[in-house]
């Protein structure tokens, strides 16, 4: 059967049309739709007819073809021109037909050779009235599912689309954005658009296109340039005193910023900072250098036998001038125990 509901009320429906056959079975509907002005109801049946009926009388149809596509297949898709005049119905028998209800025993125009594996396979017309737009199924690997658009008057065919690797199931032609959308049986989602006729959708999500070059970038001719506009007749801006300022202060010799105390050692000629004066950094060095511990006396007295024994560099000058030492002979000290009282030394 065929119901129309409520949107208000789900649980009940508002009317019943049930499709017959010529022997006055039942027969399945397997697609339907509504006229563009609401007035009417369109299913396509598993026995390949069409029947049509006015919503407000369920019984009788109003318009009604019996063979519209083979028998035993499911119609996918039927639906009304934006004139209200012409009814497209995709078949299970690989057919597109158009059909015009006030003459509805034989088509006017009609493709074949359009393969179609899905129940669900769509077609649609284009805002304009002019166009008729369907898909193509395909079986895995066997090429490419195609968009064909034919032209309504002649059903001459205007264009085909690749789309992909897989079947083109469902196809809507959006009348306000100028945009088909497309869904295929590997789950993909395509939009085309037209740069110019289409409006917003998905022309909002496209990437800009690069800007064109400007033609005076591309001029090969020299520039002629006026004396104003070098950089030496050209007066200076007026900056900003505050960044000026800072500027400034960033700088070491404009600041005049004062060199920081050397840190350790002093260097350069100038004093560290373990004294305030030049007196007690040395002394504080002095105390504090204590690199070499070794006995002075040592430390000359260590070349004294070597020096003796092979004179090298004083010695041989003067060898012959040379007067011999002559030391005092030590007197033993006298015993001041026989002196007399008044020569011995007081202590």
């Amino acid at each position: 059967t065929v119901r129309t509901w409520d949107v208000n009320n789900e649980k009940k429906h508002k009317s019943v049309f049930k499709p017959r056959s010529v022997q006055g079975k039942r027969v399945i509907p397997t697609t339907c739709t509504y006229s563009r002005d609401g007035k009417l109801i369109a299913a396509g049946c598993q026995d390949g007819s069409i029947q049509i009926w006015d919503r407000n009388m369920s019984v009788h149809t109003k318009f009604h073809c019996r063979q519209a596509h083979a028998s035993g297949t499911d119609t996918s898709c039927l639906t009304f021109s934006y004139d209200g005049t012409v009814l497209a119905s995709r078949g299970g028998d690989d057919t597109l037909k158009i059909w015009d209800i006030r003459q509805f025993k034989k088509p006017l125009n009609s493709a074949d050779g359009l393969p179609s594996f899905f129940p669900m396979t769509d077609c649609c017309f284009s805002p304009d009235d002019k166009i008729l737009v369907t898909g193509t199924s395909v079986k895995k690997g066997g090429g490419s599912g195609k968009l064909f658009f034919f032209y309504r008057e002649t059903f001459q065919k205007l264009y085909e689309i690749e789309v992909t690797d897989a079947s083109v199931v469902r196809c809507l032609w959006h009348p306000k954005l100028n945009q088909i959308m497309v869904g295929t049986g590997n789950g993909l989602a395509k939009v085309y658009y037209d740069p110019v006729k289409s409006q917003r959708g998905a022309k909002l999500c496209v990437v800009k296109t690069k800007r064109k070059e400007r033609q005076a970038e591309t001029l090969t001719q020299d520039y002629i340039i006026t004396p104003h506009a070098l950089p030496m007749f050209r007066e200076p801006r007026q900056r900003s005193t505050r960044k000026q300022l800072e500027k400034d202060r960033l700088d070491p010799l404009k600041s005049h910023k004062p060199e920081p105390p050397v840190a350790g050692a002093g260097r350069g000629g100038r004093v560290g900072t373990h004294g305030v004066t030049l007196s007690s950094y040395i002394v504080k060095n002095i105390a504090l250098d204590k690199t070499d511990d070794s006995n002075p006396r040592e430390a000359i007295l260590r070349h004294a036998k070597e020096a003796e024994e092979n004179p090298y560099w004083v010695a041989p000058a003067y060898a012959k001038t040379q007067p011999k030492t002559v030391f005092a002979e030590v007197e033993p000290e006298d015993d001041e125990t026989d002196k007399p009282e008044w020569k011995k030394r007081k202590i």
